[in-house]
Order: structure tokens, then C-alpha cells, then sequence
């Protein structure tokens, strides 16, 4: 049966887009950027496959790739916005033709009276901030009063905080459960996380016990389409996260990185058909969000260096791609995502190496081709490049 794998390296932008002088990004080039900053990143597999040989990405390599593996392009975004759910979806094929709502000022007052009426409790905070700062700044206060720290970012997202020896975690999540049911229309943030922190005041430290609420898609998407075609949809990471479970036939959490590469190849071990669908988000919260551009360059090195177990674990019935869900330049001011273009790496033992497919109009042409590989009728966004790079294309996925 056939396979489709899709890695997304969450925040690896590599341009900004025509519009990004609206989101303020026009600088922005979070691979590139890191090449210059950390030239001696060496990412020698992913530029083997053809990261390097995408227009204008020529400086990712110090040689020149002559011959790739794989075939390779870019990808502009139909949506609007720049979150980590707009991505998504639009890879799904969900495109949004509005962004979902921001609040450079805070939430409503509305909204946060209604929020501490529904959960019993006053709440502190309510402006966009870093999350590790301000536990620093308003941490020692929650911990003194019992009251959650609201915050936001640039991004489309309710973020409480919260201690766990003062809420214990069960009563964060319904906190947070409570936030999801609240925010609707015109207020329907992406999502509500629940960012759980310990410790003594001056040495705060988030745990990984945070949860994300998410938005459901607004329309049906690839996930949707495979599952009802009887097949696997295997969430690797935040996935399941971010589609509200929806679509989804396992979901599979991980610690980091490495732990999502371990479990993706236990998977292509495992799973018999269908989609496999991957997010490595260490790049973007812990490298791109903290303007780290050697940490982001040590992870993009470290994914690098595992890749080659990937590609070996691979069936003959199997296409790989690689891509991300927007940037988050470590390199430019701000702490925020970035309007970028992503790049698209493809690869299988029926897929043709070194064509380029140069810029396509929407990340949504990686769902198109997902559901074009395996067989599967839909009516997502997208075009399909599969007639472009596949030896055997659209048949059964019997």
C-alpha cells in the first residue's frame, strides 16, 4: 500500500513573501539568515536531497549541488496570517482568506470578565508577551494570589500560565477547555495553550506538560479525506493538536525532536498505508521565538544528521516531503513568526531526483499531492505536482 510522509520542520521559512511588508517581515529569510549567521551550519543531506538547489537558496551549500537526490521547490501561502495552524490547515488543503483574530492589546475586557466568571478566579497579565518572561515577570504574584497569567503574541493564541504546585494540572486543562469554549466567533483564537511552569520565584521553568486547544478546521481537510478512504492518519507531534483531533486515526506525542524522528521511523516500520504526518517543533519554540540563531542552527544540524535513518526506512510505495508551516527568523527584531515562503523537498523510489518545481502558489499543493498519490478524491485547495515528479502516479492505493 502506498505511503505518504510529511515532515514539517516547523518555523524553517526560507524567504519573505510578496505581502510580508504587512506582517512587518520583510527581512525575513529564516534559513538563509542562519547560513550567514552560523555559516558553518552544514546540512549536507538536506542539500543532497535539493534544500540547497531551490531558487535562491544557493548559499545553504558552501559546494554546489550538482546531482540531488530528490526534487525540490518552494512554496508561497494562499492564506492569511503567519501561525502554526494557518500553515498547517493550508498544507491540509484549508485555506483562509481572512486571518484569524490577533490582540497586539490584549483580550477584550469582555472577554477576560466573562473568563474569570466561568473559572472562579481573577487573572493577571492580558498583554502579548514571551512566555518565559513574563513567568518572571508575574509568576511570584500567581503564586501568591491563585490568579492565571493570560497572555498573547503576534500570533492567533490564548495562553494561560500557571504553576503547578498552586493549579494542579487537571484544573489547568479545564481552565484552558473552559478558555476554548468561550472563544467564538469573532474571537475564535487558533488556539488556547495551557503553559504549565515550576519552581521558585527567579527560576520559573515551563515543564513539558503544556497543552494546546485548537480551533477546528473551518472545512474539510487531506486528514479528513484519507480517513474516510479507510486508510491510517498517523500525527506525529503537535498534529493532533492542531487539526482538534480531527481526521486522525493515531496520534502519537513527543518529548523533542529526536523523539519525533525515533517515532517516525518506528512508524514507517509499522504502518501499512495512508499518511504519516510529522512536526518538529523545537526549531520554532525553542530556537526561532528566542532569537538563538546557533541553537536553531545545532537543531537544523542535529535533524540533518538523522535524516539518513529516515530515507533508509522508507518503502518503494513511499513519497517523503519535507517542508515547514511558516518562518521565525531568529535574525530579525521581534520574537514572532515571520511571512515566509517554505521550501519543498520530495523524495521516494518512484519519485524523479533534481526537478524543480520552482514556486508553487500554495502550500496547498502538498495536500493535493498527498491525496493525488494515494488515490484519494477530494475537493481541497491546491494542485497537484505529482503528474510533474512521480514515475507512478494516481493509481490505486491498493
Amino acid at each position: 500500500m502506498k505511503r505518504a510522509i510529511i515532515i514539517v520542520l516547523d518555523s524553517a521559512g526560507i524567504g519573505a513573501l510578496p505581502d510580508a511588508a504587512e506582517y512587518g517581515d520583510v527581512d525575513a529569510n529564516t534559513l538563509v539568515n542562519i547560513k550567514r549567521t552560523v555559516p558553518e551550519m552544514d546540512l549536507k543531506n538536506l542539500n543532497a536531497l535539493g534544500l540547497s538547489c531551490i531558487d535562491g537558496c544557493g548559499s545553504l551549500s558552501d559546494v554546489p549541488v550538482i546531482n540531488p537526490t530528490g526534487s525540490f521547490g518552494r512554496l508561497a501561502s494562499q492564506s492569511k496570517g503567519k501561525d502554526t495552524t494557518v500553515g498547517h490547515w493550508e498544507i491540509a488543503g484549508l485555506c483562509l482568506d481572512s486571518p484569524l483574530p490577533v490582540y497586539p492589546n490584549g483580550f477584550h475586557p469582555e472577554i477576560i470578565s466573562e473568563f474569570e466568571n466561568r473559572i472562579g478566579r481573577g487573572t493577571l497579565g492580558n498583554y502579548p508577551a514571551s512566555g518565559t518572561e513574563i513567568i518572571k515577570t508575574l509568576g511570584g504574584e500567581h503564586v501568591r494570589t491563585g490568579r492565571p497569567i493570560v497572555y498573547t503574541s503576534a500570533d492567533s493564541v490564548f495562553q494561560i500560565a500557571m504553576h503547578e504546585d498552586v493549579i494542579p494540572l487537571a484544573e489547568q486543562y479545564e481552565i484552558s477547555r473552559i478558555a476554548r469554549e468561550l472563544l467564538v466567533f469573532p474571537d475564535n483564537v487558533s488556539r488556547v495553550i495551557t503553559r504549565p511552569f515550576v519552581g521558585a520565584e527567579g527560576a520559573y521553568i515551563r515543564t513539558k506538560n503544556r497543552r494546546d486547544f485548537s480551533l477546528e478546521p473551518m472545512g474539510l481537510t487531506m486528514l479528513d479525506y484519507i480517513k474516510q478512504a479507510g486508510l491510517d492518519v498517523v500525527a506525529i507531534g503537535k498534529i493532533e493538536d492542531i487539526f482538534a483531533g480531527r481526521g486522525i486515526t493515531k496520534s502519537i506525542h513527543t518529548l523533542n525532536n529526536n523523539d519525533g524522528v525515533d517515532k517516525t521511523i518506528d512508524c514507517l516500520k509499522t504502518v501499512e498505508g495512508g499518511l504519516i504526518f510529522v512536526n518538529l517543533v523545537d526549531f520554532d519554540m525553542l530556537y526561532g521565538h528566542r532569537n538563538d540563531p546557533a541553537g536553531y542552527a545545532g537543531a537544523l544540524a542535529e535533524f540533518d544528521g538523522m535524516l539518513p535513518g529516515i530515507l533508509e526506512t522508507l518503502r518503494s510505495d513511499d513519497v517523503l516531503f519535507i517542508t515547514a508551516d511558516h518562518g521565525c527568523d531568529p535574525t530579525v527584531p521581534g520574537t514572532d513568526h515571520t511571512r515566509e515562503s517554505v521550501p519543498l523537498l520530495t523524495y521516494g523510489d518512484k519519485i524523479k531526483a533534481g526537478i524543480n518545481l520552482g514556486t508553487r502558489a500554495a502550500f496547498a499543493d502538498i495536500g493535493a499531492s498527498v491525496l493525488d498519490w494515494l488515490g484519494v478524491e477530494s475537493e481541497v485547495h491546491g494542485t497537484s505536482f505529482m503528474d510533474l515528479i512521480s514515475i507512478d502516479c494516481g493509481s490505486s492505493p491498493q
